[in-house]
C-alpha cells in the first residue's frame, strides 16, 4: 500500500502539481501549544523547485501560525489527496523556512510564481523534503472541482502595499501566534519586487 520515495519526480510531481488544494500541518515545540492545519489553494501558488524542494506563497489573512511554527522549529508536513481519479494521498514531511520580503532570496523565489503573485504575498514558505511518501487514499471521497474562489485575490488586490501592511498590523495573530510565538515580522517589509 504505502511507499516512500527518494525524490519528487515523475508521477509524484505530476500528481502534486495537478491538485487544486493541499494541506499544511505544523506545531510548536510546546506540548500544550496549538497544532495548526491549513488548507491551501489558488492555482500556481505551489511550485516544485527540484526533486527535494517545494515552495508555496503565504498570503495575508487573519493568522500566521505556520510562519510562527516554522520560525520556531522548521517542522512541516504537506499533504495532497486525490479527490478525483485513482485514489492517492501524498505527504512530504520536511524542514521549512519562511522567506520574507526583505530577504535577499525573495526576488528569485517570488519570480517562480509569475502572475499568481499578488499584493498580499507576505512570505514564501520553502520546504526541504525529509520524507516523501504516498498511501492508498481508498477512504478519500470523490469530489468535483468547480472553480477557484476569487474573493481573497480581489479583496487584497484593492489594497496598496501600505494598506496591506496596516491590515497585518491590526490583526491579533499575525505578529505572533496563538501561543505567543513570533510570527510575521512587523512592520511588514515593503514590496520591492
Amino acid at each position: 500500500m504505502g511507499k516512500t520515495y527518494d525524490r519528487i519526480d515523475g508521477r509524484l510531481r505530476t500528481f502534486i502539481e495537478e491538485q487544486p488544494v493541499f494541506f499544511t500541518a505544523t506545531a510548536p515545540l510546546s506540548g500544550d501549544g496549538h497544532i495548526n492545519l491549513s488548507p491551501k489553494g489558488r492555482s500556481g501558488t505551489l511550485v516544485v523547485i527540484d526533486e527535494q524542494t517545494l515552495a508555496y506563497l503565504d498570503f495575508g489573512g487573519s493568522g500566521a501560525e505556520t510562519i510562527a511554527h516554522v520560525r520556531e522549529n522548521g517542522r512541516i508536513t504537506l499533504m495532497w489527496c486525490a479527490f478525483s481519479g485513482p485514489p492517492n494521498i501524498v505527504r512530504v514531511h520536511g524542514e521549512a523556512e519562511a522567506v520574507f520580503r526583505d530577504d535577499a532570496r525573495w526576488p528569485g523565489l517570488i519570480g517562480l510564481f509569475g502572475a499568481v503573485d499578488g499584493p498580499s504575498a507576505r512570505a514564501v514558505i520553502l520546504v526541504h523534503a525529509r520524507r516523501i511518501s504516498d498511501t492508498c487514499g481508498y477512504a478519500v471521497p470523490f469530489m468535483d472541482y468547480r472553480e477557484e474562489r476569487t474573493l481573497h485575490a480581489e479583496y487584497f488586490g484593492r489594497k496598496t502595499d501600505e494598506e496591506f501592511a496596516a491590515y497585518c498590523e491590526k490583526k491579533e495573530y499575525v505578529g505572533q501566534s496563538l501561543d505567543g510565538l513570533p510570527a510575521l515580522p512587523l512592520p511588514l517589509p515593503p514590496r520591492t519586487v
